[in-house]
């Protein structure tokens, strides 16, 4: 039964291999990335479970899934994207905005990206496909596509004291002090040999 995998396994930090073909265990991955998204968001009420990356889940392949509808939480429909790929990427047009994680418990984060953004993937029909996204969806389809190798949000920040945020009871973001919470975490930040 596979599960969702935290920080700081190992497995979060590979670099994933491209799909060469949609088989039955492809569509498997998929549902199961629906599925422990579903269940991981029942378990948060105040949040909402946007995408996944199969890294995430220890599966070692380059497919997301990201929600249909990011407005409507009642709404548990997900679209997968095999082997999405940035074609393009202004980064002379930048946002900054917060970002969690299903695989960083609990931080939260204030990570500059590219506003627009290109992406070629396939579906899990076999049909190529090519996306314009913008601000929210952009952000969600880099956040996941840097799992695809080994990239987690908090990459982005490191070093940054005012970027680190934790979700408090009532679902609102409080600031975390970097140097005591953040710094010398080794489940954030495993210390290299």
């Amino acid at each position: 039964m596979r599960e969702i995998i935290t920080t700081p396994d190992p497995r979060l930090r590979e670099k994933s291999e491209k799909v060469r073909e949609i088989t039955d265990e492809t569509r498997e991955i998929i549902r199961d990335m629906v599925r422990l998204s579903l269940e991981w968001e029942k378990n948060h009420p105040h949040e909402l479970s946007t995408a996944m990356a199969a890294p995430q889940m220890g599966v070692n392949q380059r497919i997301i899934i990201v929600r249909d509808d990011f407005s409507d939480k009642e709404n548990n429909t997900f679209t997968a994207l095999i082997n999405p790929e940035v074609i393009q990427a202004d980064s002379r047009k930048t946002t900054t905005d917060y970002e969690g994680c299903l695989s960083v418990p609990e931080i939260y984060g204030l990570v500059k990206r590219p506003r627009k953004v290109k992406v070629k993937a396939t579906l899990e029909d076999g049909t190529e496909v090519r996306l314009k996204a913008d601000n929210f969806l952009a952000r969600t389809l880099l956040h996941e596509i840097d799992h695809l190798d080994g990239i987690l949000f908090i990459d982005h920040i490191k070093g940054n004291k005012k970027a680190f945020y934790k979700l408090d009871a009532n679902g609102d973001l409080q600031p975390l002090d970097y140097d005591q919470d953040i710094k010398n975490n080794p489940t954030l930040f495993p210390k290299e040999d």
